[in-house]
């Protein structure tokens, strides 16, 4: 592909020009055509809009309060509804839930289709809310003070227009704000670039400002930290994707910037404890050297007594396969999840006398993925959910910080796990570096099947087993198979993972995925005219670098919300806010290793490529619509076969709604059924 200048279809990245809506809904018309009219298509919808409004998933929570708070979704409350329930009611059968929204109810009233984007209450009453709603289902919100004991928004309360703002409260009468307060006022990325303090029955303009940071940064956040003790405000400015400072929120509005360094992550707060992981090695003032991947900790208040840092402790050091995924707190507790070989640890520490305990190991099911689905600061109450591939998520709780530990729900089974196996392989990439993948698949199966792979590879988001409920009914039951690789660029074994991919090595990412379908291969699970490759957002670009770097080796190309021009992402907001993970464009050593691998530049004349199935959102105010479209146009330019579908609506999820999702994952898999020759 030619120059910028000389880019054909930079019309395409007008998000709702008249000319290039034109294009999308002609290309829509095709894809729904060919798609929706198979036969297999009306089976697949059936299955996905049972698996998706099935009415006895687990409605996960949050407590708050005393109450367990949910957003639900299925066949009659489309938009969806945010309810609560009581933690009694919660355990039987069918809870009775309160209707705090009617997110369906709302969208009429108002003549606009409102997606619910979360709800941040005052604590620990939890009476005041504010609520995110997004009008088209991207990230910019519209909030709205919310009232829960009267059900209905507060006039002349705290509301913000549509926009990336962030508010939480510091009391009942003052709140935390970063939004777009005019110009100036927002970084290159789209993000706001100043916090302020504003209080009750001021206008927004009145604000008091604490915090500034540069237009360059990626953004200001405000973040109001909870403990049992009280909340801590402050302001986190990300100075890249990657780098942060933590700034606390003085009574005065004065703030005072946490001793750590910008690699440091702050995970929260317990007791006077700040707590916070490395993404590279540290020596601390204290002269001691502190490993990438550690989670540290240290008394605040000593800092702020004495201006200095106290005694380092250390809560968890990683090894060469273990490594953090979350950290949360109860009142008397922290709970830190681990990763040991992509399958999920919990361990409990106690904090006493001015010291860490020993981690204690919480008595979990082993072998699969365990995460923190909630921890309440201001009790003892913790829920836990365990899944794998073959094994329904479960969620479980605890009372008294995981003493005891009750199963409270479980999702059925969505297909039969008996017939299937788990495998877990290494294959050596082209660096020598071992990555590790795993193989879903029918216990007899004798020769190659149809093969789905999948793989995200960036940002260090790890990819672990998990239930996929869809995947499993619509395509594993259907006697094919399933692949997860744990390629670079994620954080399955840590920061050191994840930086190995990191700006000019990204090709190791690719090459980490291109090893695991070669292999794949070789060991006879499926062939290249079998093997299909999904990936969206991040993982959109990795499988666009996969067809267009080895178009020989796949026969199918699910590429969802994906970054494609990767020589003009910077261009494309927020896109400036990810030169940390893919380098800068503009700066000539970065480039050269961008345009190696950018797809919309190498994509070639006179190749044989697979047919490659876009999806995108023109409300994707993440990933901007216009990398999908301009591949797709420049496919159709050079004659070679490709599908394109843009929904209207949803952001960066592609979707508002479960309907829409079904709709889509059916055509998805008609198109992967089509092309892999799968059942």
């Amino acid at each position: 592909m030619a120059a910028e200048s000389e880019d054909p279809f930079l019309w395409l990245e007008e998000v709702k020009g008249e000319k290039a809506l034109a294009w999308v809904k002609a290309q829509d018309a095709r894809t729904e055509g060919e798609l929706k009219s198979d036969p297999l298509f009306q089976p697949l919808l059936d299955d996905a809009l049972a698996v998706l409004t099935a009415q006895d998933r687990i409605p996960y929570v949050s407590h708050r309060g005393g109450y367990l708070y949910n957003f639900w979704q299925d066949d009659t409350a489309i938009m969806g509804l945010w309810r609560r329930t009581s933690v009694e009611s919660y355990k039987t059968d069918k809870p009775e839930w309160d209707v705090l929204i009617d997110l369906d109810k709302l969208s009429a009233d108002e003549g606009k289709k409102w997606s619910f984007k979360g709800a941040s209450c005052l604590a620990p009453e939890n009476v005041r809310c504010l609520v995110s709603l997004s009008p088209d289902g991207g990230d910019a919100v519209e909030v709205r003070e919310f009232d829960i004991n009267t059900k209905s928004f507060v006039k002349d309360g705290f509301f913000l227009p549509t926009n990336k703002s962030t508010v939480d409260w510091i009391d009942g009468n003052t709140v935390l704000v970063g939004t777009d307060f005019g110009a100036g006022s927002e970084t290159t990325s789209g993000y706001p670039r100043i916090a302020k303090v504003w209080k009750r029955g001021t206008p927004l303009s009145d604000a008091r400002t604490v915090f500034e940071g540069k237009a360059e940064d990626t953004a200001v956040w405000p973040a109001v930290y909870e403990t049992a003790e009280g909340t801590i405000p402050a302001v986190v400015r990300a100075v890249d994707f990657f780098d942060s400072e933590t700034h606390l929120v003085e009574p005065d509005g004065s703030t005072k910037m946490l001793p750590l360094p910008l690699f440091a992550e702050v995970q929260g707060f317990f007791r006077d404890q700040v707590l916070f992981s490395l993404r590279l090695e540290w020596t601390a003032p204290d002269g001691k050297t502190y490993p990438q991947g550690a989670l540290l900790a240290f008394s605040v208040d000593e800092w702020k007594k004495t201006g200095q840092i106290g005694a380092i402790s250390t809560l968890f050091t990683p090894t060469e396969r273990t490594a953090i995924d979350e950290v949360a707190t109860t009142k008397d507790k922290v709970f830190v999840s681990v990763l040991d070989n992509v399958r999920g640890r919990i361990y409990a520490y106690d904090f006493a006398d001015g010291a860490w305990g020993e981690a204690k190991p919480v008595s979990l099911p082993e072998n699969g993925t365990v995460s923190i689905a909630d921890a309440d600061v201001y009790s003892a109450i913790v829920m836990f959910n365990y899944q794998d591939f073959l094994t329904p998520s479960t969620l479980y709780w605890s009372f008294d910080d995981a003493a005891h530990i009750e199963k409270v729900k479980s999702l059925p089974d969505r297909f039969d796990a008996s017939l299937y196996k788990i495998e877990q392989f290494e294959v050596a990439s082209k660096d020598g570096t071992k990555v590790p993948y795993f193989v879903v698949g029918p216990k007899d199966r004798t020769g190659p099947l149809p093969t789905l792979l999948y793989a995200y590879g960036g940002f260090q988001v790890s990819t672990t087993p998990w239930y996929w409920q869809t995947a499993g009914k619509l395509w594993l039951a259907r006697g094919n198979v399933y692949v997860i690789a744990n390629i670079r660029g994620g954080g399955e074994f840590g920061p050191r993972w994840h930086e190995a991919g990191l700006k000019q090595n990204r090709q190791r990412v690719y090459d980490d995925f291109e090893g695991v379908a070669e292999d794949l291969i070789a060991k006879g699970i499926t062939t290249n005219k079998q093997l299909g490759i999904s990936g969206g957002s991040n993982g959109g670009l990795l499988v666009g670098v996969a067809f267009t770097q080895r178009p020989d080796l796949f026969n199918a190309v699910l590429c969802d919300v994906p970054l494609l021009d990767m020589l003009r992402y910077t261009k494309l907001p927020p896109g400036a806010s990810w030169i940390a993970e893919y380098g800068d464009p503009d700066v000539p050593e970065e480039r050269a290793a961008i345009e190696k691998y950018s797809p919309y530049q190498n994509l070639k004349d006179g190749v044989v490529y697979p047919r490659v199935f876009f999806l995108t959102s023109t409300a994707d105010d993440r990933v901007h619509p216009g990398h999908a479209r301009k591949m797709a146009a420049l496919m159709e330019s050079k004659g070679y076969p490709f599908l394109f579908y843009e929904e209207l609506e949803g952001g960066h999820g592609a979707a508002t709604n479960q309907k829409q999702r079904a709709a889509q994952l059916a055509m998805q898999y008609v198109y992967l059924a089509k092309q892999l020759g799968a059942k």
